[in-house]
């Protein structure tokens, strides 16, 4: 371990020490600093991670900013830790956990406070959230996926789309949305993916939308209707704006829009269709099923760029770039 029991100049014992990414107080990418810092406690429900991958989304940089402050009915305490998906290695358990090992690669989503996030050497989150990695996915790619794989099956979810059924997905080609594009065409859903840029909708049709268009190109309403004459049955919103707004009447009055909590800006007017705000579930049973189609079918996820932990302030900086898919932290 990095966080070997560290000694004070008079020799006494401090605690277990790690190099992680700070912030002494809310505000723009400089008051992000690497230092050391007291690894978590671990609980008896708990499993400690050595981190490997962080992912980096733009909450983070909300976070960042302090707009999450006293949000989550906890107040917040400094150092802050950043970081919401990682992926690594078990490195302690609490007492009552034992349906993991030691060494062994996991997943997990977590919330940053009040216990501090994954911008970090270690994490430790509660067990019921934390997966295994499938033996086919690259650690790298575990570490950005959880909370956007798990939001985007919960959106799916709540949407309750037969096979054949039409789907639009809107910012197809951001984290949530290709992903999402993913889990709907492994449930035999037709896909239309409005994504962002030549880039985003060549990753779209990749991954298997019956059909991509760049939404800041082409006439989405117009698309859609080509794509479901009689009106889309449900769409998956993922980054809100007038242009969402006019698109969204594309969708059958009969049809439901899953928005995730978070995603903005609001609709002004209603979209005709029945719109439900969610979270993503992010327990053991929903990382066992995201798992289990992840290990049936060629479910990936597109890593932009791959920043060392070092480089934080750039990772942020690039989160106002065009990036298809997801950015991710090089930690350990």
């Amino acid at each position: 371990m990095d966080s070997t029991v560290e000694r004070t100049a008079g020799g006494a014992i401090v605690a277990p020490q790690m190099n992680a990414v700070v912030l002494d107080r809310f505000g723009g990418v400089d008051e992000l600093s690497l230092r050391r810092i007291p690894l978590p406690e671990v609980g008896d429900d708990d499993v400690l991670i050595r981190v490997e991958y962080a992912g980096v989304g733009s909450w983070d940089a909300v976070e960042r900013e302090g707009d999450y402050d006293g949000v989550f009915g906890v107040a917040s305490t400094f150092p802050y830790v950043l970081g919401w998906d990682a992926a690594g290695t078990v490195a302690a358990l609490g007492r009552n956990v034992t349906h993991f090992d030691l060494g062994e690669r996991v997943y997990a989503a977590t919330m940053p406070v009040p216990r501090g996030g994954f911008y970090a050497e270690y994490g430790v989150v509660e067990a019921e959230f934390v997966a295994r990695v499938p033996d086919r996915v690259p650690t790298e790619q575990a570490g950005a996926m959880a909370w956007d794989a798990l939001t985007a099956l919960s959106g799916l979810d709540l949407l309750g789309l037969r096979p054949g059924r039409t789907l639009m997905v809107f910012g197809a080609s951001g984290g949530i949305g290709h992903m999402a594009v993913q889990l709907a065409r492994h449930s035999g859903i037709r896909v239309l993916a409005v994504a962002s840029g030549d880039d985003g909708v060549a990753l779209a049709r990749r991954l298997g939308a019956d059909e991509a268009v760049d939404g800041r190109k082409v006439d989405v309403p117009a698309e859609a209707l080509k794509f479901a004459p009689g009106g889309l049955d449900a769409a998956l919103v993922t980054v809100g704006g007038e242009t969402t707004e006019r698109s969204l009447r594309a969708i059958k009055t009969s049809g439901r829009i899953a928005w995730p909590n978070g995603v903005g800006p609001m609709p002004v007017t209603s979209p005709g269709a029945a719109m439900s705000h969610y979270d993503g579930d992010r327990s053991r049973a929903a990382t066992d099923r995201l798992n289990a189609i992840i290990e049936a079918s060629s479910f990936e996820v597109n890593i932009a760029r791959t920043f060392p932990m070092e480089r934080v302030a750039d990772a942020h900086r690039a989160l106002k770039d065009h990036y298809v898919g997801k950015l991710a932290l090089k930690v350990g």
